[in-house]
């Protein structure tokens, strides 16, 4: 599944770093240092499939080409600056979604930079990273770099309206420096996300932290190309223990999980199955109730036809003992209105009071 990962570092003399040694890594080129005359060269550096120079839109009608010289452009990004700590570039890290093709991804992340030039009026310069031979082989990335100042003809002119301080950004009517920084991660995002569904992909990345989700799940760590190169040329690294520490931690949290994943499970089916018997043996109770009702409405039935049987023959035979005392024979016509029971024109059959 594709995740998210974009990640914002500036670039600073402060830290010890510089643009020109920026952009030959990231595009696995030579780049020479005019200011200091040293050469950095990373052309046998592996895993880089397309690296790439984006400019506004409005240079391109301008026609303004000297940008699109790495070496060239990242020269005057150390020239441009003269304070010892200076910011010279800024760095954007994202991951690329594995479900993409190679050049799917190197649309992706065009967009993206082109964007970022036309926002802020600077160059971009982006490279697309193949995973580590010894990595995970679904971490395809992308290395962007943008100067700090915006292209002019004849050089870099003024900052770009991200690098202001936010007391002059707030002057300007704009958001803080974190904030816009939390609506470029967004737009990656989106942009993402529109790639993945026009292409038909089902994977959808988040920009959001794992709380804002409403995630319980710790975040990973990333690994920095100088711990990368000193792990594969087999040395120790402190950054390398720790997280190797932390991974053994999370994989014994991760099968401690399981299990209780597991008895919940079981407890859950066996809740199923307890419920089936219950719904089972509620259903045979109604029924076995249905049917002693029943039997017990046909049995007050019978009763109560005996119970009019036995009433009548009782009348019959009272009717009989007075016909004896009157010295009546019985056999003989009687007067019908005066049996219990007959009326003229309906007849009592003789077996309903036979003794």
């Amino acid at each position: 599944m594709a995740i998210y990962h974009l990640s914002v570092k500036p670039v600073s003399r402060g830290a010890g770093r510089s643009a020109t040694a920026a952009a030959a890594y990231c595009a696995a080129e030579r780049v020479l240092d005019h200011t200091t005359g040293q050469v950095f060269d990373y052309t046998r550096k592996c895993g880089v499939e397309h690296a790439e120079i984006v400019l506004p839109i409005e240079a391109t009608k301008r026609d303004i080409n000297w940008a699109r010289d790495r070496q060239q452009l990242w020269n005057a990004a150390e020239f441009a600056e003269k304070r010892m700590d200076a910011r010279v570039a800024r760095e954007y890290e994202v991951a690329l979604p594995q479900e993409l093709t190679k050049a799917q991804r190197l649309e992706l992340t065009r967009t993206f930079s082109q964007e970022l030039a036309n926002r802020y009026g600077c160059a971009v310069d982006f490279a697309l990273h193949t995973p580590h031979r010894a990595g995970d082989e679904r971490n395809f990335r992308a290395h962007i770099l943008t100067t700090t100042r915006q292209i002019e003809a004849t050089g870099l002119g003024a900052k770009t309206s991200i690098e202001w301080a936010d007391t002059d950004r707030a002057k300007r009517g704009l958001s803080s420096g974190k904030e816009e920084i939390a609506e470029i991660r967004e737009r990656w995002a989106v942009l993402t996300n529109e790639k993945l569904q026009t292409l038909g992909h089902e994977a959808r990345v988040d920009h959001r932290s794992l709380e804002a989700q409403g995630i319980e799940q710790e975040p990973t760590v990333h690994l920095g190309p100088a711990v990368h190169g000193m792990q594969r040329r087999g040395m120790a690294t402190e950054v390398g223990a720790r997280i190797e520490a932390e991974a053994q931690e999370r994989l014994e949290l991760a099968a401690e999980l399981g299990r209780l994943q597991r008895e919940i499970e079981q407890v859950n089916r066996s809740i199923i199955e307890l419920s089936t018997d219950i719904r089972a043996a509620l259903t045979a109770r109604d029924t076995r109730q249905s049917q002693m009702a029943a039997m017990r409405s046909n049995a007050e039935a019978n009763q109560t036809n005996e119970q009019m049987r036995e009433a009548a023959r009782e009348q019959w035979l009272e009717y009989r003992e007075q016909r004896a005392g009157k010295g009546m024979d019985v056999g003989l016509e009687e007067d019908t209105e005066a049996i219990p029971g007959r009326q003229k024109g309906h007849e009592i059959p003789d077996d309903d009071f036979s003794l």
